[in-house]
């Protein structure tokens, strides 16, 4: 029996409706229904938008997962057919948070959406985090200091971007960015303005369009030993830097 003829039949004992209550909402026989539950045949793309909105789950869940796995209150079910798995939990009763490999967080963009791809990642369990669906994602570049190449940003899953607040961090998994930790700033009609905490990046808009999905900042994982030596340079660096631009200025002033 396929997956799809599992599901509607698993949804329809959940809901405690007959097979004729749905046939009739769907305009088709009892007989046609029961052979779509049998596995005997499959419904047509019409009919199956109409089964999915009938049962208010996507089509995406229906034909891939085995929704008996995962409580149905739980899973995220966006609008356009994108989907969050439901909360896992340990042995322990501690959340699962899945790890997006370092070498291999560009498959994520392709991977997301697919239940098979979430579930085969790796997990770990922190016990201070609960009440949410947790992600670790690896972080790349300077843009975000004190995080290096190498350290993982454990984020919380938020549905809409009315959640996000000012001057908090997020991870924004986006079409054309990829995978970026950036501060919010604030949000326009179309687009979400975000930046850099190193202030050689500018800031910069991000169009809503092009959002997959947002994960605010929950803690991080360092992978590295914190080095105070090149601090103290970077530091001494800001100011001889400083201290130039004030020799130039005072110069500039004398010529007056």
């Amino acid at each position: 029996m396929s997956v799809l003829a599992e599901n509607i039949r698993y949804l329809r004992d959940q809901l405690k409706l007959s097979q004729q209550t749905v046939a009739d909402h769907l305009s088709i026989t009892r007989g046609r229904y029961a052979k779509y539950e049998d596995g005997a045949s499959q419904p047509p793309i019409e009919l199956l938008i109409k089964i999915s909105r009938y049962y208010r789950i996507s089509i995406d869940l229906m034909v891939t997962i085995d929704l008996k796995k995962y409580p149905l209150n739980d899973i995220v079910n966006l609008p356009d057919n994108r989907i969050v798995l439901p909360v896992v939990v340990d042995q322990s009763g501690n959340n699962s948070i899945e790890i997006i490999p370092q070498k291999a967080s560009m498959g994520y963009l392709s991977g997301y959406t697919d239940p098979g791809y979430i579930e085969s990642l790796q997990n770990i369990s922190l016990p201070f985090l609960t009440n949410g669906k947790y992600r670790a994602f690896p972080v790349e570049g300077d843009s975000m200091p004190p995080f290096k190449d190498g350290a993982y940003i454990v984020g919380k899953y938020i549905e809409k971007t009315e959640d996000l607040k000012a001057d908090k961090t997020y991870i924004f998994v986006t079409l054309n960015d990829g995978i970026t930790y950036k501060r919010f700033k604030s949000r326009k009609e179309n687009t979400i303005h975000v930046g850099a905490d190193n202030p050689f990046y500018e800031p910069y808009d991000i169009l809503l369009n092009d959002v997959l999905e947002i994960w605010e900042y929950a803690c991080s994982i360092s992978t590295q030993e914190f080095e105070t030596e090149n601090n103290t340079q970077n530091v001494k660096d800001m100011f001889l830097e400083l201290r130039k631009d004030i020799k130039d200025l005072n110069k500039k002033f004398s010529e007056l």
